[in-house]
């Protein structure tokens, strides 16, 4: 398939056929699973998945793409391709049943973080997720307190998802190379999020405030959101950093922002 890769779409095509079944064994997807493949491109994974499972869906944004994927993927089974912006796809109009959408795909780097976050929001219908990122990308995903790349992405992935890194690529494996190493990492939506669903946008407002000004305290951050003494009650220093609450803490300072409100 000859395609140009395009800059705007981020597009660094997987190409490294070791690096292919490493990542399909990790997925081990089996006939019968409703496989959604994000950002195909030339169809390298996309081919190894339906031979093995024989339909799938696959989102693609370049139309370029879609006849020369739907033609090297024809003779190997049926897939459905979806030309759209997958920040604004709705996966729940594949299957509405809770957990039952497996995703996969090589994220473009540039779209790598709104895209998790939209797909938190819909982590009813998702069973699973292996992706390959931008290892930064992945290191934050999966960071504990205390280190300098936990944050609001760390915190909101966390209370809704496990995070298990699961091996590194380098920039040999893709065209056009990246001047990036990728990982792969494997996200499991959790069965109860540490967080309810209503509350998640007041959480996430808490949390994003929180981590405004990495090397500013809480004091200075939450000073506009909440009352400081919420903190102290709390037994929370407010001359930490966010970076070095654990998750338990920030859903306590939230759940307490929230009563103090309720009861002034």
């Amino acid at each position: 398939m000859s395609h140009r890769p395009r800059k705007r779409f981020g597009q660094n095509f997987l190409q490294d056929d070791s690096v292919i079944e490493r990542i399909v064994g990790y997925v081990n997807p089996q006939p019968g699973e409703r496989i959604v493949e994000i950002g195909p491109g030339q169809g390298a994974l996309t081919r190894s998945i339906l031979k093995r499972v024989g339909e799938m869906d696959a989102v693609e944004l370049d139309r370029d793409l879609l006849e020369p994927l739907a033609k090297t993927c024809g003779p190997l089974g049926t897939l459905r391709i979806h030309n759209a912006d997958v920040l604004k796809f709705d996966f729940r109009s594949l299957c509405h049943e809770p957990k039952c959408l497996r995703l996969v795909g090589n994220l473009p780097y540039n779209i790598s973080t709104p895209l998790l976050f939209h797909l938190i929001e819909q982590a009813d219908v998702i069973r699973d997720m292996h992706f390959m990122l931008q290892k930064e990308v992945v290191d934050r995903m999966a960071a504990g307190p205390g280190s300098k790349t936990f944050g609001r992405l760390s915190v909101m992935l966390q209370v809704s998802c496990d995070v298990t890194p699961l091996f590194d690529i380098g920039p040999e494996a893709f065209y056009p190379p990246p001047k990036v190493d990728s990982s792969v990492v494997r996200v499991l939506p959790k069965a109860q999020p540490l967080v309810d669903k209503d509350e998640m946008g007041s959480f996430g407002a808490l949390v994003t405030a929180a981590f405004a000004q990495r090397r500013k305290t809480l004091r200075n951050n939450l000073r506009e959101v909440m009352d400081i003494g919420v903190l102290e009650n709390l037994g929370i220093d407010p001359g930490r950093r966010a970076e070095t609450l654990s998750l338990d803490e920030f859903i306590a300072l939230h759940r307490a922002a929230i009563d103090s409100t309720a009861h002034p």
